[in-house]
């Protein structure tokens, strides 16, 4: 039998090991052992036994709640990220974290949003002032493929705004036109179809079947 991979050793002595406990505790059903790792002083750990709850299908409503609220970042992150996969996804937390501090945190929560789909109008809002107001372009290009993948009405203004954004944001927002239609997007496909950038222009090739 091949040795298995051992996570990487990351914070205090002992936190690799204590990780492997939590993960372990996923893979062998040990309810306890995964929840008790919510406690951990690494958030490593706390990141890691969030996973494992998610995976045996115990991570409750106060543990995930608990996660969102976390001093760690990788920690808000990794709860955002495990919403996709609850019953019901907590969307007004997930639109709260839009204005965490941690751009990981910022782009975990775009695409939990997109991932859900909801067509809320809150979230829909929310995204769009990430889409034209952030002030990083990443987060600003994730934003703007969540709306893309919810497809509601509201958020094709902030897409149509990013069509005139850096270039792989620019990309992004072509790709976010596909479930639309109407003169406005078909003017911005156009001006794609020109863009400097060729990545750019595929991207509105691919959509318009209008190669080169």
């Amino acid at each position: 039998m091949p040795p298995q991979a051992e996570l990487p050793e990351t914070g205090p002595p002992g936190t690799g090991l204590r990780r492997r406990v939590a993960a372990l505790a996923g893979h062998t059903g040990d309810v306890d052992a995964a929840r008790d790792a919510l406690d951990d002083e690494s958030p490593a750990v706390r990141a890691t036994a969030l996973g494992a709850l998610s995976r045996l299908d115990a991570l409750n409503r106060e543990d995930w709640r608990a996660a969102a609220r976390d001093g760690a970042p990788e920690v808000r992150a990794r709860a955002a990220e495990l919403s996709v996969s609850r019953s019901e996804p907590e969307v007004a937390v997930l639109i709260g974290l839009l204005s965490d501090r941690s751009a990981q945190v910022v782009e975990a929560a775009c695409f939990a949003l997109g991932e859900i789909g909801t067509g809320a109008e809150a979230a829909v809002a929310a995204l769009s002032a990430v889409a034209v107001e952030h002030r990083e372009p990443l987060l600003r290009e994730a934003a703007v493929a969540a709306l893309g993948a919810i497809g509601d009405p509201g958020g094709l203004g902030a897409i149509l705004h990013a069509t005139s954004d850096k270039p792989a944001v620019r990309r992004r927002a072509v790709i976010a036109l596909a479930p639309f239609a109407g003169e406005a997007v078909d003017a911005a496909l156009e001006r794609a179809l020109e863009d400097r950038d060729w990545q750019v222009r595929q991207a509105a090739e691919d959509l318009t079947g209008r190669g080169s």
